[in-house]
């Protein structure tokens, strides 16, 4: 299963995104397999500062709960600085819809 999703960068924050994934925790690499994760890919577009997501997933469910873990929130928590964000630090994403796809 294929998931797209954009989110958005506060201004001048390209760089530091770009950085902090560039040092992925380990902790958070793990939590990504675990809960079926796999060729995650994030695109920037720097006149829209707008992020898009692409993820494959092995389960809605499963995925899911990752959100849950103490890694995902103590990454939310570090992120929260730098990109829009919910009430909960999670970063505010809207889900795309797959209008085309090709193997």
């Amino acid at each position: 299963m294929v998931k797209g999703f954009k989110m958005k960068l506060y201004p001048g924050q390209e760089a530091e995104y770009e950085k902090r994934h560039n040092e992925l925790w380990p902790e958070m690499q793990d939590m990504i397999h675990e809960h079926g994760g796999k060729n995650y890919t994030i695109f920037l577009d720097r006149e829209t500062l707008t992020l898009f997501g692409y993820i494959e997933i092995e389960d809605e469910e499963l995925w899911a709960k990752g959100a849950d873990t103490a890694i995902n929130r103590k990454w939310w928590d570090f992120m929260a600085d730098i990109m829009e964000t919910n009430p909960d630090n999670s970063p505010v994403s809207v889900g795309l819809q797959t209008v085309f796809h090709l193997d």
